[in-house]
């Protein structure tokens, strides 16, 4: 039940004790376990997901260069020779010649096998937040559940369409200052560019912590918890590219190397995910003190 929204103003001297005390609440909620079920899941749902972002976005920019762009975003946060294995799940998935009726359930198999990743997510989120089903019929709440999840995939697709048009806008732009400004200041582009993907990623997960879960968060508490997971995820992405690159923990698994690399990645970056979330839930309830009101159909 919704309480009375009384907004107090935040101090900035409250935030190490609400980091401290979203810590605690994280710890208590089983964290790593969660990130181990949700990068299990990522590992299935992984080659459909990549199959449906590529062919959505590469029907408007080009199936080829939205292919190459996912592939090095990724080999500079995993390596090389994940990335490589990557483009061969996406070129098996493709290149197989099928009947219609055939081609339909693999469809239905892609859709449900992308979803899996952000089903599971979702169910972490409602844990967090205590909300409850929103459906009694425990199929039917699955199926809604899986049909959120893949409009998720498809907010996903259209931030990475914008993402593409503002970096190919920046670079023409840098390319023309070229010929008129001195090069100190065509450095300022690389940074814009750095900005905007650091507000795509602030955008994906405001709008994971907004729709995901089966409750109404206060958009207030949203866009502090997302401001948080954005700068912690980002620190952490370049972190791991360090550790992987240096240590390299997927050699030792030999040919399942990319599979652990994978693992390894989104359980990390799930832990970061959960403790935006926690962190959303305990600044929710100090400057709103409000519980969130459950979704009913």
């Amino acid at each position: 039940m919704k309480t009375q929204d009384v907004k107090i103003k935040f101090k900035i001297v409250d935030l190490p004790k609400l980091i401290i005390k979203a810590g605690k609440s994280w710890f208590s909620g089983d964290p790593f376990e969660r990130s181990a079920v949700v990068a299990y899941y990522a590992i299935l749902s992984l080659p459909a997901l990549m199959v449906i972002i590529v062919n959505l976005v590469g029907s408007i920019w080009g199936k080829e260069i939205v292919q190459g762009e996912l592939l090095a975003q990724i080999s500079k946060a995993l390596g090389t020779q994940t990335a490589e294995s990557i483009r061969l799940m996406m070129v098996d998935r493709g290149e197989a010649s099928t009947s219609i009726f055939t081609t339909l359930i693999g469809v239905g198999t892609l859709i449900y096998g992308s979803t899996g990743v952000f089903f599971q997510i979702q169910n972490v989120l409602d844990k967090i937040w205590k909300a409850k089903p929103r459906f009694k019929n425990g199929l039917i709440e699955t199926v809604f559940g899986r049909i959120k999840s893949f409009g998720f995939i498809l907010v996903i697709g259209f931030l990475l369409l914008i993402s593409f048009v503002l970096t190919s806008a920046l670079s023409a732009f840098g390319e023309n200052l070229k010929h008129y400004i001195p090069i100190d200041f065509v450095d300022y582009v690389y940074y814009l560019d750095v900005i905007l993907s650091l507000l795509m990623i602030y955008v994906l997960f405001a709008t994971m912590f907004k729709i995901l879960p089966n409750a109404r968060i206060p958009w207030r508490a949203v866009r502090i918890g997302a401001a948080l997971t954005s700068v912690l995820f980002v620190l952490g992405k370049y972190l791991l590219a360090l550790y992987f690159s240096e240590m390299e923990p997927g050699s030792t698994y030999g040919a399942a190397g990319a599979i652990i690399l994978v693992m390894l990645w989104v359980s990390y970056s799930s832990l970061i995910l959960f403790y935006g979330a926690h962190f959303t839930k305990i600044y929710s309830e100090h400057y709103l003190q409000e519980e969130p009101e459950q979704i009913i159909p």
